[in-house]
Parts: structure tokens; sequence; C-alpha cells
């Protein structure tokens, strides 16, 4: 088995700052883009206000942000959570691993540009407004755990069909579906590349759902999806 290291910001170092995977592309880029709004339900939280401003209209694209590598944590990694905020809210969501570079991609072979699987925790500070989401509120350090691992996509029989569960200090506090996403795996994959592409080792996190569950300091946080395992964090205090 191959160990897929994960570079950057606070993980730089440390033999078990590592995601393992046995399939190319062996290790990640260190890019994660994330995508708002792309499950039914996240757009039915917003109601009437997705037709006033500033959204005017349910988004007509993929809307795309950036969990740059600062954010970046692993199973068993400790999130803080920043000074004179409660709580943070728990973003349950499938990523992909890109295996090859991925422009254009067609729907017949949309998926063949895709090594495997893993499970995203997109944490963010509390908000209430989507438009345009602040790098203030979603980018912290340490907030986007991955793993526990990569799992092979041939492993997985329906990306389109997985259920994700999150679970407070071992409490279950939400449930959601893949089958519940605006845009399925292989059109959001289409939809991307149409406009940017994807390297190999990027991670796109398809979306997740509403209401986000919340965790405050001294509590743990996991998720389960379908056949890729459980992502454990600890959420503690922090004076920054």
């Amino acid at each position: 088995m191959q160990i897929l290291a994960i570079l950057g910001g606070p993980l730089a170092t440390g033999a078990h700052l590592a995601i393992p995977v046995d399939l190319p592309p062996y290790q990640l880029s260190g890019i994660v883009y994330g995508t708002l709004l792309n499950h039914r339900s996240a757009l039915m939280a917003l109601g009437s206000a997705i037709d006033e401003a500033p959204y005017r209209t349910a988004p007509k694209a993929p809307v795309l942000y950036l969990k740059p590598r600062n954010t970046l944590a692993v199973n068993g990694a400790a999130v803080s959570i920043p000074a004179n905020i409660a709580e943070l809210e728990v973003g349950a969501c499938l990523g992909l691993v890109i295996a090859r570079a991925a422009c254009r991609l067609d729907e017949a072979s949309a998926l063949e540009h895709v090594a495997g699987f893993l499970i995203v925790n997109d944490v963010s500070v509390p908000h209430g407004d989507y438009y345009r989401p602040s790098v203030r509120l979603k980018a912290r350090d340490g907030f986007c755990p991955l793993g526990p691992r990569v799992v092979a996509r041939g492993a997985i029989a329906n990306p389109d069909a997985l259920n994700i569960k999150v679970y407070v200090d071992g409490q279950l506090q939400h449930t959601s579906s893949t089958s519940g996403l605006i845009r399925p795996i292989v059109k959001l994959l289409c939809d991307v590349t149409e406009f940017m592409s994807l390297a190999a080792g990027d991670v796109l996190a398809v979306g997740a759902a509403a209401p986000a569950p919340r965790a405050r300091a001294g509590q743990e946080v996991s998720i389960e999806i379908d056949g890729l395992g459980r992502l454990t964090n600890h959420f503690v205090g922090s004076d920054a």
C-alpha cells in the first residue's frame, strides 16, 4: 500500500499526517474545491431568499470555492474553534479524487477521470450568506479534514446513492445522501470541467446537505459514508 501524504500548511511534517491509498495518482495536489448549493436541501434552506439580492436566482452553473492547503487535516486531527466563536458547522460530503487531467469531459467518460473517493468535512464558521463565501469563514487552519483513506472508484457501485451520517459525541445528528445532489457526480464533473481544468490529485467536494450539524469545543465529530469508512476529528478551543 502506498502512503498518500498531504503537504502544505500545518500538515507538512509528521508521519501520522498522511492518508493511505493504493491507486494512482498516489498523492493529493493539495487543491480542494468545494461546491456550494449543490444539494437540494441546501438550496431549499435559502427559501425565497434565493430570488432576492444578491442571488436573484438559483445557480445556473456550479458555484465553487477553494479550501486551501492550510485548511487540510486528516483523520484524528484536532479542529480548532477560533476564539469568540461558540461552535462550527460540519459540512459532511463526498470528495472525488481526480486521476488525471480533466478538461471538457463528456458524460460517457467523465468517471474515468476519477481515481477514487474519500470523506470531506467542509468545516465553516456559521453564516447565513452563501453569496461569494468568505475566506474568513471557510478557510481557517484545519477547516478541511479528509480521509480516512482513498477508496478506488471501482469499489463504489453507485456514488450517486451513498448514505452520509454525522455523529457528534457518538450520537447520530444528521443523515443525508448523495442522491440529493442537484448535479450528480458525472453532471458535476462535466459542468465544472467545461470552464476549468482539474489536475491529478485534486479533490472536488460535491456539496453538503442542510442543515449542517454543529460542534463545540470538547466534542468529537465522526462522518460515515457508505463504503468509505469513518472520518473522526475532535473540536478544541483556541485563543486565536
